[in-house]
């Protein structure tokens, strides 16, 4: 990788503290395997305002191997931005499988990663419903065959809701099914004394990330890993 992909692809998404071994990370084992479609559609996402939502690379690896793990067929996405994530389980999980994807906004989605989607030829696998996610959530759980019927879930969309996201999903997520949170470590400030941080949005979602953190961690219908890849993704797996 040249000097100039660096500049233009890489983010500091990652919590390790050595920006030199993040990179070795993602240059080792990350970008060598990330399919031509993810590259694209990065890079696409990279020149974006607002690109650190994007899921981080490593964690997207992560979540690769936890749909190809689980044989994930049936899934559903809350938070989409321009579609890395959404693109990566497409491209996982069977021909034959689908996506509700869930957002409140679909420009980024219509305008980056929709294009490249279709040429990756995994449009077919996706349903997305332009929404706030807990009516398609509740909607969905009015159908009792809905209820045991998904494999996997990624959740990285407003954090004060994810307490909310997270029982809805208990019904709607099969026994042995997984839903992935991102963003859960927060650029490290859920280790930060709540008082020396200065008043703003990082304060109100640190609260947000910690109190998710802790009910999840209580969890007896789930076993979880939270682990430090991108800004942290918690990673639950149904048991009960």
């Amino acid at each position: 990788m040249g000097d100039s992909e660096k500049k233009t692809t890489t983010s500091s998404k990652g919590l390790l503290k050595n920006e030199e071994l993040y990179q070795y990370i993602l240059e080792t084992c990350v970008y060598p395997r990330e399919p031509q479609p993810l590259k694209e559609l990065r890079e696409a996402t990279a020149a974006h305002p607002l690109a650190v939502m994007g899921t981080a690379p490593d964690a997207g690896q992560a979540i690769e191997m936890v749909l190809k793990l689980i044989n994930a067929k049936k899934t559903i996405e809350i938070g989409v931005f321009t579609g890395y994530s959404l693109l990566l389980t497409a491209l996982s999980i069977p021909e034959d499988g689908k996506i509700i994807a869930i957002d409140v906004d679909r420009k980024n989605y219509d305008e980056i990663g929709l294009p490249i989607i279709r040429r990756a030829g995994v449009e077919h696998k996706i349903d997305f419903i332009e929404s706030q996610a807990l009516p398609v959530l509740d909607k969905l759980l009015e159908d009792d065959e809905n209820e045991g019927s998904l494999d996997f879930a990624f959740v990285d969309a407003d954090k004060v809701n994810c307490k909310n996201y997270h029982e809805r999903l208990m019904k709607l997520l099969k026994v042995g099914g997984v839903v992935v949170y991102d963003n859960t470590l927060w650029d490290g400030t859920v280790a930060l004394p709540e008082d020396l941080m200065e008043e703003g949005f990082m304060k109100e979602v640190r609260k947000d990330a910690t109190e998710f953190n802790n009910y999840v961690a209580t969890d007896s219908r789930v076993q979880i890993c939270l682990a430090p890849l991108g800004d942290g993704i918690t990673i639950c797996r149904r048991i009960c």
